[in-house]
């Protein structure tokens, strides 16, 4: 981009706080999160982050957000992924982690604090049965009118999806995973 090229900054005739779920069976529900953190970020939002299911594994991704602080606050809620990869907790102490970042996700979104609220893994949650399709539903239903809410994960329950203005898949067309190669630093976590 040369001196004279002038940037075209976008202001929205009206703004409407969008639903958008981020969802299937590929690598990068997170990632693509983040990126919208990352952009709002840029434009001086305030985006909360939400972690239901991570959190027995350090992952880059809460080093980094801490660099974008503080527009960009993280709480990471889980003791990981329920039920896979020799996670030792049980579906009580799941289901009860879940629950409380639940809470935090309605005094987060009530709060008028932020821009864009991301319940990251929220989807996986759902599936599970560690929240109610009730309780997700009454965080959509009752958002303000102007906050950008994000929901992530796989397994999207249809009446998420039919209740969100911006619904992406993403598809697995191949991942070393299933290749024998163990997750790798920066790339997986």
């Amino acid at each position: 981009m040369n001196e004279e090229t002038e940037i075209q900054h976008l202001e929205p005739g009206k703004k409407v706080g969008l639903v958008v779920v981020i969802t299937g069976n590929g690598k990068g529900k997170t990632t693509s999160a983040l990126g919208i953190a990352l952009r709002a970020a840029g434009h001086g939002m305030k985006v909360c982050l939400i972690q239901f299911m991570k959190g027995d594994i350090h992952s880059g991704e809460l080093d980094s957000i801490k660099r974008l602080a503080p527009e960009v606050e993280l709480h990471v809620k889980g003791k990981g992924f329920c039920g896979i990869m020799g996670n030792p907790y049980k579906f009580p102490e799941h289901r009860k982690d879940a629950q409380g970042a639940l809470s935090l996700a309605k005094e987060k979104i009530a709060s008028g604090d932020y821009d864009i609220v991301i319940l990251d893994e929220i989807n996986n949650s759902l599936k599970l049965k560690l929240v109610d399709l009730e309780q997700v539903l009454g965080l959509i239903d009752n958002k303000p009118a102007a906050l950008h809410l994000v929901l992530t994960g796989r397994d999207a329950h249809p009446e998420v999806v039919f209740r969100a203005h911006t619904v992406s898949e993403i598809g697995e067309v191949k991942h070393a995973y299933r290749l024998g190669i163990a997750p790798q630093k920066g790339i997986d976590y």
